[in-house]
């Protein structure tokens, strides 16, 4: 692993595992990344895909939200983008993207191929900027994978267990603020019935503001309704 550790895992008993890791991108995969990163009016939501072609190039579809105007300033800017879609929704930017990758972003994306390991998307931004990512594989070939993830990111492994395509899926897809609002929500008795907290009171437990825990909660609802409604 890229952080210095050495990590060691009983394979035996079950075969197949889920590893949820928050990756740090040591450097940019394209100047369109750097810019998203760095703008103060976009926040960059979900990687829904992201996939190398046969002839070099990759193709990735980012939600986002901020400012749709900034969002096309920096993709109009970058000379490695061959093509690009954007479509703007009352609350979400999508930007379908065909782009030529970085060096670095080509051995990542070979690694996947390669690993024998399952990426599970979407991936999810953190707010400190890193990716929160769900990777699903055999046991025999998880340790081996993991271990030889390319220099150029840092993992740091946050739950490995055995793979429950439900449950568990569902639950890593929510970001890490929005999973400690959740059990805080539980803990508070938000969604009993009847109702014993209130938002505020959820708020208060966590230390943090009413509107941003409810931008929270609504997050929370919309994924978890979506994943269980019929499509």
């Amino acid at each position: 692993m890229t952080d210095g550790c050495v990590y060691v895992f009983d394979f035996s008993l079950v075969t197949m595992r889920y590893a949820q890791l928050v990756l740090t991108l040591l450097e940019p995969t394209s100047p369109t990344e750097a810019a998203l990163a760095a703008a103060d009016d976009i926040s960059r939501e979900q990687l829904h895909h992201l996939d190398l072609l046969d002839d070099g190039t990759a193709t990735t579809l980012y939600e986002m939200s901020g400012n749709v105007d900034r969002v096309r300033e920096i993709t109009a800017a970058d000379d490695a983008l061959i093509d690009y879609q954007i479509s703007a929704g009352t609350d979400r930017i999508t930007v379908y993207a065909h782009f030529e990758p970085s060096e670095e972003l080509t051995e990542l994306l070979e690694f996947v191929r390669t690993s024998g390991l399952i990426l599970d998307m979407p991936i999810e931004y953190t707010d400190d900027g890193r990716v929160r990512a769900l990777v699903i594989g055999q046991a025999d070939t998880f340790q081996a994978a993991l271990a030889n993830v390319p220099g150029t990111i840092d993992v740091e492994l946050r739950q490995l267990g055995e793979y429950e395509p439900e449950s568990e899926r569902l639950y890593a897809q929510l970001t890490e603020r929005q999973q400690e609002t959740l059990l805080a929500a539980l803990e508070v008795g938000y969604y009993r019935t009847p109702r014993e907290a209130t938002q505020r009171d959820v708020a208060d437990y966590l230390d943090r503001s009413d509107g941003t825990v409810g931008e929270h909660l609504r997050k929370i609802e919309a994924r978890i309704l979506t994943a269980i409604a019929p499509q």
